[in-house]
This record gives C-alpha cells, sequence and structure tokens, in this order.
C-alpha cells in the first residue's frame, strides 16, 4: 500500500493524527490542497518529496500524479483539510483508483466543525435540547438535492454545521429564522485553530452583519441552533441522583 488519502484536520498542525505525521514523514510525493491545508504542515515532509499543489489541478492531473508515483513505488501522501470523508471529493478520486485496480488507504483527520466547536468552547449535543448535529451546506456552484433544502433541517431545531456557506449567510440566516427565532444563537468561525482564528457570537438576526463587517466571505464555518449558547442543563450522567452500571445514585 503506498497512496494514502490523508486528512490535515482544520488548520493546527499539532492537531494532525500520529499516523498522518507518520506518513507525512516518508512521503516521496506530497499532493496538497493549497488553498485550504495551513502550509506549516508541509515542514513535516522529507526534503527529497515532490509537492504538488492540487488547486491548480484537474482531477485526470491528480489521478495521474498519484499512479505514476505508485509505480515508481513511492509513498503518495494525498493530503486533504480536516476529515476527508467530507466534502472533499475524494469520492470521485477514490473511484479512478478502483478503476485501475490501485490500493490505497484512508486517514481521517479532524474536521472544521470540530476545531471550530473547540474554539467556542461548546458541546453540540445538549441533554433534552438536541442530540443531532447536522453537517451540511447552501447550494452554490454545486447544487444541493432538493430533499436537503436547509428548511428540511431546520424543522429537527438541531445543532447545524454549515460548510461552504458564509458567503450566503445573510440568505442563510433569512431562511432559519422562522424555525429557530431570531434570537436563536449563531456564529462565525474563521480558520479554525489557525493563528489567525477568528470567532463571531451573535444570534440569527445580527450574525449577517457581523460576518460582513468583518469581511468574512470564505474558510469559514457558520454554527447555528441553541445549545452552542451554553449554560443548559447538565446531562444525568454525572447527577448524584442518577445511577447507572458503574455508579449508585446517592439515594439508593
Amino acid at each position: 500500500m503506498s497512496i494514502y488519502f490523508v486528512g490535515a484536520g482544520p488548520g493546527d498542525p499539532e492537531l494532525l493524527t500520529v499516523k498522518a505525521q507518520g506518513l507525512l514523514s516518508r512521503a516521496d510525493c506530497c499532493i496538497w490542497a493549497g488553498s485550504l491545508v495551513n502550509p506549516q504542515i508541509l515542514q513535516i515532509l522529507p526534503t527529497h518529496a515532490e509537492v504538488h499543489d492540487s488547486s491548480a489541478m484537474t482531477l485526470a492531473e491528480i489521478v495521474e500524479t498519484m499512479m505514476v508515483a505508485d509505480k515508481n513505488r513511492q509513498c503518495v501522501v494525498r493530503l486533504h483539510t480536516g476529515d476527508p470523508s467530507i466534502f472533499s471529493a475524494i469520492g470521485e478520486q477514490m473511484d479512478a483508483l478502483c478503476a485501475q485496480g490501485v490500493p490505497f488507504e484512508i486517514v481521517p483527520g479532524i474536521s472544521a466543525f470540530q476545531g471550530a466547536a473547540a474554539a467556542m468552547k461548546v458541546e453540540l449535543t445538549r441533554p433534552e435540547l438536541t442530540q443531532t448535529v447536522v453537517l451540511t451546506r447552501t447550494p452554490g456552484r454545486t447544487p444541493m438535492p432538493e430533499t436537503e433544502a436547509i428548511e428540511h433541517f431546520a424543522r429537527t431545531g438541531a445543532t447545524l454545521c454549515l460548510y461552504l456557506s458564509v458567503g450566503q449567510i445573510a440568505k442563510l440566516a433569512y431562511r432559519l429564522r422562522p424555525f429557530y427565532g431570531e434570537m436563536c444563537p449563531a456564529a462565525v468561525i474563521y480558520r479554525a485553530t489557525w493563528p489567525d482564528e477568528l470567532v463571531l457570537r451573535g444570534n440569527l438576526s445580527n450574525i449577517a452583519w457581523l460576518a460582513t463587517s468583518s469581511q468574512i466571505t470564505r474558510t469559514a464555518l457558520v454554527m447555528v441552533g441553541w445549545a452552542i449558547e451554553g449554560n443548559r442543563s447538565p446531562s444525568r450522567l454525572y447527577s448524584s441522583n442518577f445511577s447507572h452500571q458503574f455508579r449508585k445514585s446517592e439515594s439508593q
């Protein structure tokens, strides 16, 4: 096995997995998402490694580069931002490799929504409020299936984590207000875990203004939901009146 799809995490090089660091340290060829991945991560590569920026490459060029390196028995790291399983377009790359009978491995990484939650110091699921997190986006150059319109998810009251959507935040907030209310907490997290990370906290009535005022139009995640407000009822898990397999309640 010599081709690895590796999650680079949300930005901070220290959030790479140990396995990802090991693969990068011995890679002979690295194809990275130059417009999204922190370039400091490339410092882990050996000096002899070939480096290709996929932002200027087509699918055919990416696959051909991987296959040529693989035939030359080189260790290939295809470095994607966050976790490769979400909004990374690895599906078409894997399909192309499978069609040629070329094996590969996937190394997961921390996604932007996890880095954003850490930056905000919030729990996205709160007892008796919401136990569901929705990872989605608004339509852009890539259309959305009709069944996945944001209104369908909003009806559930789940915590929404929206990728690739900050450029349409005014329209997004307008569409969500009938379901969550104007005062529902909302946030924009710009480049979570990067040195220039910026967290904007507001609600659905002012989050668009906050983002526009800060000139944030890309590389940011939008969060909406009452769970991100914090200061909610604690879970029963550690309650003195709640018993489970490992602890009896005080009343018992």
